[in-house]
């Protein structure tokens, strides 16, 4: 639906029934050999015109923006119906070679019509030179054939001169009209639509009518016919419905408004009329549209090689790299895809070169890229053509190697490396450039260039951590792979269905051997693989954004386990690990809170142990946070102390309990002394500051015996207990009853 009120709809069915009734009335009483009966062609013009008139007033009414448009169509219309009322109801017909100066009056009918085709258009006309040669092929091809369909008939019944003239004003006229409906098409002021079709269709048929009409005076017959009545009368319905409906309020396509196509048939069809013109005084009327086609033709021909080799330069420019002439990372990414798609072998080098910001930093960005440039060159002139060497932006470059053996592919790469390490003397200062390679080969279920790419770069990444030089993609090290997501994707299986469990270290007072608590570690207990170690799965739960749902599994997990303990008369501390991130965020300690809380544990059975790391992302927030911690109630301990921060400003500001020392102290104390000097130092430190100290790592009797010495508070290791699973610590702490001597 367009919007067009009912009672338009209604007029302009009307407008076309007068018409068809009127001549069918003519038909019946005058009959089909007969003239037409000048009294009910007159009475049909008038009640036809008047119901387009009615039409037109209505939409003026319902218009605002398009008012000075439709005014000017009123008045073209009402100029034209009067005259042709005139000469319709004239007791003498025109008749002659000459056509009667009357009818000149029309021209204002027909200036009106060109006024509102330039004002009533849709959108503000384009400049481009390209756009209006179409324009011209288009409307010349147009003019060229209508010319010889609608003009030719009065070829032969003129001499020339001004009769010519007279007798082809208002058929050429109506072309034009039509034309430039068309050319605004072209140049996109005016929209592809049905409107714009019968508004093109209306001028063309009143071009029908006008030539039949002016053939039919030339004849000495009568001017007008029921024949012209009716083009007529199409013609000017068409083009007040076109006027009348409402337009819909959407943008013109950025497409080409003339395809190609379109302007190929129009260029022919100039070539052809000029082939087969008419001659005479007509020829003029054909020849000129047709040379104007083949003109304007030509000329869009010339701007279309242009446009085409500019697009190939652009083209080019868009896959060469600025600084090295070599090809971009477009140009990497197409290849990779076209022998992907084509199935053939490939491998992708990704290289980074070592130490180039340093480089950047000292001698500036133009040093930088002359040594950049110099590395392209080396490598594109050590390198055979079939490889692509491409430079991605920055220190980094690609080759692209026809090959999916890794042995050569890492012999290529190592070529290419040891041509950028040849000594490079730039601004008096002799550089080695050295680079990191990751090796790619095309996997078959590669389906995109991407997943190649992404290969590479991660074994370029190994290589430049590692310092490896060259190295060929391992899934192993890729924290991303496959396998990796597809266990991260089991992991959140696993937390959400219960299969995050606790194994328990027990940790005993160095006095006395009595159990003091028990220090909770995640395990995984996997369906299929079995039981995981949090090694092999919590950097996993870190990267893949997990490691709180972990961390509050292990809370509901330790408060059950413990709420069983104390149930059967077990009196026991529990310390649980935190990670900085759910240190920070506050998640770890409000799910333990909630969880003691509905377990009825209290939270003073529980230490917080957390490491040194935690205070230096934010330390105001982190002693705010432990601050929190000890108002709830919850004992705070320093994990692998020695290892971090180690600030001794901490350890007087924050409120902790105690110190845990870090197991690669411990397990060389024995043998190191300046690991012995630490661990001493340590405690005296701590115990001044009054907080317990816990070594752990302890593996032997001559460690335990070594803290128990210096005075340690907590022993922890394997040479006391082994990690276990929560079943066995009530049978681990009632052995311990009956003995203290510590289990081997």
């Amino acid at each position: 639906m367009d919007g067009t009120p009912k009672l338009d709809r209604v007029l302009g069915v009307a407008a076309w029934a007068v018409m068809a009734g009127g001549l069918l009335v003519d038909l019946f009483v005058r009959g089909a050999a007969a003239e037409p009966n000048r009294g009910v062609l007159f009475t049909t013009l008038v009640v036809f015109f008047l119901v387009l008139c009615v039409r037109l007033v209505l939409a003026l009414r319902r218009r605002t923006r398009r008012r000075s448009a439709l005014r000017l169509l009123l008045v073209g219309l009402i100029v034209w119906a009067a005259e042709s009322a005139f000469v319709a109801g004239a007791t003498v017909p025109a008749s002659g070679r000459h056509l009667s100066a009357g009818e000149l009056l029309f021209l204002v009918a027909y200036l009106a019509f060109v006024l509102y085709l330039l004002m009533d258009t849709e959108h503000r006309a384009g400049h481009a030179v390209s756009t209006w040669l179409e324009v011209a092929v288009l409307c010349g091809g147009s003019a060229s054939v209508a010319s010889v369909l609608l003009l030719t008939p009065l070829a032969n019944r003129f001499g020339g001169g001004a009769p010519l003239l007279i007798a082809l004003l208002y058929p050429v006229t109506d072309l034009v009209l039509a034309l430039l409906v068309i050319g605004q098409v072209a140049l996109r002021v005016r929209s592809r639509s049905r409107l714009t079709g019968a508004l093109a269709l209306g001028f063309l048929a009143m071009a029908a009518a006008d030539t039949t009409f002016v053939g039919n005076v030339t004849l000495g017959n009568v001017g007008t016919t029921r024949l012209t009545a009716l083009l007529w009368g199409a013609g000017f319905a068409l083009i007040i419905g076109a006027a009348c409906r409402l337009r819909p309020d959407a943008p013109l396509p950025a497409s080409r408004a003339v395809p190609g196509p379109v302007l190929m048939c129009a260029a022919v069809a100039a070539v052809v009329v000029l082939a087969v013109h008419p001659g005479g005084a007509i020829a003029p009327y054909v020849v000129i549209p047709g040379a104007v086609t083949l003109l304007a033709a030509g000329g869009r021909l010339v701007l279309a090689l242009r446009e085409a080799r500019d697009a190939a330069e652009a083209f080019a420019l868009a896959r060469t790299d600025d600084l090295t002439l070599l090809p971009n990372r477009r140009a990497v990414l197409a290849r990779v895809d076209e022998h992907i798609a084509a199935n053939r072998p490939l491998s992708l080098v990704l290289m980074d070169l070592n130490g180039f910001k340093e480089i950047n930093d000292a001698l500036g960005h133009l040093t930088g890229d002359r040594v950049l440039a110099i590395c392209a060159r080396r490598m594109r002139e050590a390198l055979p053509q079939s490889i692509q060497v491409a430079r991605f932006g920055g220190d980094e470059f690609a080759l692209t190697v026809s090959d999916d053996d890794p042995i050569a592919v890492l012999e290529i790469a190592q070529r290419a490396r040891a041509a950028l390490s040849q000594p490079t003397y730039v601004e008096g200062l002799e550089l080695v450039v050295d680079a990191a390679a990751g090796v790619a080969v095309r996997e078959p279920s590669d389906k995109e260039s991407v997943a190649l790419m992404r290969r590479a770069d991660v074994a370029m990444y190994q290589a430049k951590t590692s310092g490896a030089g060259a190295l060929l993609y391992d899934p192993a090290h890729d924290e991303h792979s496959r396998a990796k997501l597809q266990l991260a994707e089991e992991l959140r299986h696993g937390i959400v269905s219960g299969q995050m469990v606790l194994w328990y270290q027990p940790q005993v007072h160095a006095s006395t051997l009595e159990v003091y608590g028990l220090e909770a570690l995640v395990r995984w207990q996997h369906p299929t693989q079995g039981l995981i170690p949090p090694v092999a799965f919590l950097p996993l739960a870190r990267q893949t954004g997990l490691m709180a749902a972990v961390s509050e599994a292990v809370a509901a997990r330790a408060v059950a386990d413990l709420h069983r303990w104390q149930a059967d008369g077990m009196d026991v501390r529990v310390s649980l690990n935190c990670a900085a991130p759910e240190l920070l965020s506050g998640v770890f300690s409000r799910r333990l809170e909630r969880e003691a809380l509905d377990g009825a544990v209290e939270l003073s059975s529980f230490t917080i142990e957390v490491t040194e790391d935690s205070f230096l992302a934010d330390p105001e927030r982190t002693r705010a946070t432990l601050y929190k911690l000890r108002r709830l109630g919850l004992g705070i301990s320093i994990d692998d102390y020695g290892t971090g921060f180690s600030s001794l400003a901490y350890l007087r500001d924050l409120p902790l309990d105690e110190l845990k020392l870090d197991r690669s102290f411990i397990s060389a104390m024995v043998s190191d002394r300046r690991s012995r000097m630490i661990v001493e130092s340590t405690l005296h430190m701590a115990h001044a500051l009054e907080l317990r100290v816990v070594g752990e790592g302890v593996e032997n009797g001559a460690t335990s015996a070594a803290l128990v010495a210096m005075g340690a508070d907590v022993l922890q290791g394997y040479h006391l207990a082994r990690p276990m699973p929560p079943e066995a610590v009530p049978e681990w702490i009632a052995s311990r009853a009956s003995s203290f001597w510590p289990a081997d």
